[in-house]
């Protein structure tokens, strides 16, 4: 009577699964890109923290002549500077008008569809025969809203997704805007699912 026996696989085989399965995991884990398009009308916040930085870089330049002048060591420069009044109380009113401008500023976050829902969108949404003797992928008319609202994503402020813009809602947007405004809209939304993060090399 034959007895079966146990064939282990080479220990090179395994150890190449072992690599293969780790290298797919992290593959598989990447996250799908994201893009922000970031609306603020107070154009008072945005001056603000304009002069503010400009200050502040004015500061700096000055306190680093005097560290200079005064033969502080290069190593020690910048902590010397940093801790200088005057660049003290620039920093204080940028890092001020920044947080009052971020409270002025609506920040609409866009993340790109997996592969088969973007192509599928695209069916959603042929172009009319017209629009296709133009060359055109998609309706011109229905796409942008329908992208959008796929796109978007909103968080609360704990981090977690919620419920974000509805295609109703991209299309009152997209019709109520300026034409630049509203196709900054669009092409965000557009844009990153274009991103590219991979490095094709050089072979």
């Amino acid at each position: 009577m034959t007895t079966a026996t146990n064939i282990e696989p080479p220990a090179a085989a395994v150890a190449r699964d072992a690599h293969w399965a780790a290298k797919m995991a992290r593959l598989k884990a990447r996250t799908l890109p994201e893009r922000s398009l970031r609306v603020c009308d107070d154009d008072a916040a945005k001056k603000n923290a304009t002069d503010a930085a400009l200050e502040l870089a004015k500061a700096r330049t000055t306190a680093r002549a005097g560290a200079a002048e005064q033969g502080i060591a290069e190593a020690d420069r910048e902590e010397w500077m940093l801790a200088r009044p005057d660049v003290v109380a620039a920093q204080l009113r940028l890092d001020d008008t920044e947080r009052a401008l971020d409270n002025a500023t609506i920040v609409l976050t866009f993340r790109a569809l997996p592969r088969p829902a973007w192509e599928q969108l695209l069916r959603d949404h042929p172009p009319t025969e017209a629009q296709a003797d133009q060359g055109m992928e998609y309706n011109v008319e229905t796409y942008p809203a329908a992208l959008i609202a796929a796109c978007h994503i909103e968080r609360d402020e704990s981090g977690g997704e919620v419920p974000g813009m509805s295609e109703q809602e991209a299309q009152e947007l997209l019709d109520a805007w300026p034409d630049s405004e509203a196709k900054a809209l669009f092409t965000c939304a557009l844009l990153v699912n274009q991103t590219l993060r991979a490095d094709l090399g050089k072979g």
